[in-house]
């Protein structure tokens, strides 16, 4: 289960909305407890993707690195990634799968025609062939999140 805070769900569709027709990306900052991971803070990077940002995200070793200082800094946990898909689905490619890590969630906002849709979170085997359906439970603000 991955618990966001309401305003955190909104920042991560409201950046999918920025960046269209380009995919955002980002990090997701938070805790892990009994099998709950509560998302309680993003931090937004670059789509490092020259070549084809429309439905591609890219994030370098440095982006990987000052994620998880952001997180501990805040006392807090590197979680997993988000990313938008601009005018498709929210599910994973097979080229998200191929550069995904497992113990990850992923998080993937839809974004049609400048709109955020559908949010959904995944989270890749440890064989690395597929990805499952992670659950999102967004929380109100004093919520448990």
């Amino acid at each position: 289960m991955l618990r966001i805070r309401e305003q955190v769900a909104s920042r991560i569709r409201d950046h999918g909305v920025e960046t269209y027709p380009n995919e955002c990306c980002g990090a997701l900052l938070g805790s892990e407890k009994d099998g709950h991971r509560d998302v309680v803070e993003i931090l937004p990077l670059k789509n490092q993707r020259g070549d084809s940002p429309r439905n591609r995200f890219s994030i370098t070793p440095e982006d990987v690195r000052d994620a998880d200082a952001a997180a501990r800094r805040s006392g807090l946990e590197l979680l997993g990634w988000y990313h938008s898909h601009p005018d498709a689905p929210a599910r994973p490619s097979e080229f998200d799968r191929e550069h995904a890590w497992p113990w990850y969630s992923y998080v993937i906002v839809s974004v049609q025609s400048r709109e955020p849709k559908d949010m959904n979170s995944w989270r890749l085997a440890d064989d690395r062939a597929s990805y499952s359906a992670e659950a999102i439970e967004t929380v109100s603000p004093g919520g448990d999140a």
